[in-house]
């Protein structure tokens, strides 16, 4: 005998969770009950044990779901109660109020991603990447300053991918255009807009764009970091959810019904080959953000070392720019961080330590009657000055964690899909 009970729960799911979107809340509670009825009496007949272990992770969500659902429901019954009326007697305007409850809800939860403040770094904070950064001057500045230039078949673009190794400055230039544009930047990750409630990954998503596009201003910037593990590629395995999510983000980047240019989004990746080959072509300019090259590598060390006291010369800056090969920015800045510390390491090895005029302790090997570490005022010890050995002491082992290898697929698919931004 067949077993249709698990087809039916299927069916009855599918419309509790369209009208769980409409925000027919009561609806949705009703046929996720008569659905997880249908699939607790089909299992009991289910045979084939793959298919029972993948249907049962299923009906949790909707159980979850259900419960959410029952609890909203009751709350309402009670406050519609101490107003005069019941859940029974909702009528269409107050369906549209439990939508809009809802839609405060997700909004709520995204008003977070919003950068209020400006980051405070500009376009000479970021160190190389001139073709980059004139892209996204290009794609971002232009538009939103001038917008009378984009008009007739001359449209602002819709999307532009930032891609290459972890640690290239992906986000920095992110920062970069939130300070930079005039405009409201909105800035997520998956973790922002994946929940675990059936049906409310999309809405988050479609609540994005819709604050995106009814925001102050010519034109906002939606900055999605590692787009990839929202938008990867499909497979078998993928879950009806995240699918679900993709087709909204793919309608939504489309803007069907809305005008142009009203949102930009800016993605940035470490695997742009994991990319859906849909979403790879909303993003319509993809730039590839490779290593620093010396020059950038020696801006890099400067910047890090910022005011701390130092004997290093240009030359000096610009020896070690040369010698770093290989590193990206976020090694520079652990290579800086390390140096750092080795006057502190001299400090604690020291043996002995002199008084100065001023009543500040130094390290020392050669002054007569000199205290020891254990001995000097926290407040008075003076660190010696960085210098050039103490980079070259730590750069004894390989500051570098990006592969040729790895580089290489990036340049093949630079080659394929994208332009160089360096």
């Amino acid at each position: 005998m067949e077993n249709s009970l698990i087809p039916q729960g299927i069916e009855m799911v599918q419309k509790a969770i369209s009208a769980d979107n409409e925000g027919e809340y009561e609806k949705a509670l009703g046929l996720y009950r008569d659905a997880l009825a249908r699939f607790t009496m089909g299992l009991k007949y289910e045979k084939n044990e793959a298919r029972k272990k993948l249907i049962l992770e299923r009906v949790e969500g909707y159980m979850n779901r259900a419960e959410e659902l029952s609890d909203y429901v009751k709350k309402q019954s009670e406050l519609d109660k101490n107003g005069g009326g019941g859940v029974a007697a909702k009528n269409k305007d107050d369906g549209d109020d439990d939508g809009d409850a809802d839609k405060k809800k997700l909004r709520g939860s995204l008003s977070a991603a919003i950068v209020t403040e400006k980051p405070n770094i500009s376009w000479e904070d970021v160190a190389g990447l001139e073709n980059a950064k004139e892209s996204l001057k290009e794609t971002v500045i232009l538009p939103t300053k001038f917008p009378q230039l984009f008009t007739g078949k001359r449209k602002p673009f819709k999307g532009i991918l930032l891609y290459g190794p972890p640690g290239t400055g992906k986000s920095y230039l992110a920062k970069a255009v939130a300070t930079e544009a005039d405009s409201t930047f909105f800035s997520v990750s998956s973790a922002d807009l994946i929940s675990k409630w059936q049906g409310e990954s999309e809405r988050l998503v479609r609540n994005l764009f819709e604050m995106a596009r009814e925001s102050p201003g010519s034109r906002a910037i939606i900055f999605i970091d590692e787009v990839d593990s929202l938008c990867g590629s499909r497979s078998e395995g993928e879950s009806d959810s995240l699918r679900r999510v993709k087709t909204e983000f793919l309608v939504q980047m489309d803007g069907v019904g809305k005008q142009d240019g009203q949102v930009l989004v800016l993605g940035a990746t470490n695997i742009p080959w994991e990319l859906d080959a849909a979403i790879r072509r909303r993003f319509e300019k993809r730039v590839y953000i490779p290593l620093p090259e010396a020059e950038a590598r020696s801006y890099m060390l400067k910047l890090h070392l910022g005011d701390t006291p130092n004997d290093l010369e240009e030359e000096d800056f610009d020896r070690l720019g040369t010698i770093t090969e290989g590193a990206s920015g976020s090694d520079i800045q652990v290579l800086v961080k390390e140096a750092l510390m080795e006057p502190l390491r001299r400090c604690q090895q020291a043996k002995q330590f002199y008084k100065d005029e001023e009543g500040y302790f130094h390290p020392c090997t050669k002054y007569p009657n000199c205290s020891n570490l254990w001995d000097v005022p926290g407040e008075k010890l003076r660190a010696p000055k960085v210098v050039r050995k103490d980079f070259e002491k730590v750069m004894k082992h390989s500051v570098a964690t990006v592969s040729p290898d790895e580089l290489k697929r990036f340049v093949d698919w630079t080659k394929m899909f994208g332009q160089d931004g360096a």
